[in-house]
């Protein structure tokens, strides 16, 4: 059976475990195992705290190592990008050489989000033809969905990103683009 990682900034969620395991029930309902979930045996009992990020840190990467494909949510988190973590854990199953795919809850592209949420529109060409901000910072253009080495990493794996535009209200929480995902690997890896 098809283990999968789910990757995301769902932890950080006010209703961040039931929306895990709603994923996670999504991913049996297509035929496939997903992964123990992140920090599940991982309590806090004071202390230092750089140490069991560390520990929380690793315990990922080991769920990593046990997974065969990975599914990150790169909706846009605190920001015009994806989850730091997320894009993490993405690079690294992509080194191991596992598939992986990715979805985002918005469908503008990148240099759209960049261009309108971060410069406010407040951007002009350059000298090169290239768009820039006000600060003279060149917006990557490639009608992806973030940076080109997300998109290009997921591309080369055989993977592939869903885009789907969900109410502002479900951005976080809308599961549609995901659920594609599942039915995708359903098919093309497990022909259903």
């Amino acid at each position: 059976m098809i283990r999968v990682y789910i990757a995301g900034p769902e932890v950080f969620l006010p209703e961040g475990f039931a929306q895990v395991e709603r994923k996670r029930a999504l991913c049996r309902q297509y035929g496939m195992e997903p992964s123990a979930r992140q920090g599940d045996f991982l309590k806090y009992e004071g202390g230092d705290k750089f140490t069991f990020g560390t520990m929380i840190s690793r315990h990922n990467e080991e769920l990593m190592d046990a997974s065969d494909i990975v599914i990150a949510n790169l909706t846009p988190f605190r920001g015009v990008s994806a989850d730091p973590g997320t894009v993490y854990e993405l690079g690294y199953m992509v080194a191991r050489g596992a598939r992986a795919f990715g979805y985002t809850n918005t469908a503008r592209p990148y240099a759209t989000r960049v261009a309108q949420d971060y410069y406010g529109g407040d951007t002009r060409p350059a000298e090169t033809g290239r768009l820039v901000g006000p600060d003279g910072l060149m917006i990557e253009n490639h009608e992806m969905i973030d940076n080109l080495m997300i998109d290009g990493g997921i591309a080369r794996s055989g993977g592939l990103v869903i885009r789907h535009e969900a109410p502002p209200e479900a951005r976080l929480t809308d599961l549609t683009a995901y659920e594609a995902c599942l039915a995708r690997i359903a098919e093309t890896l497990l022909g259903r």
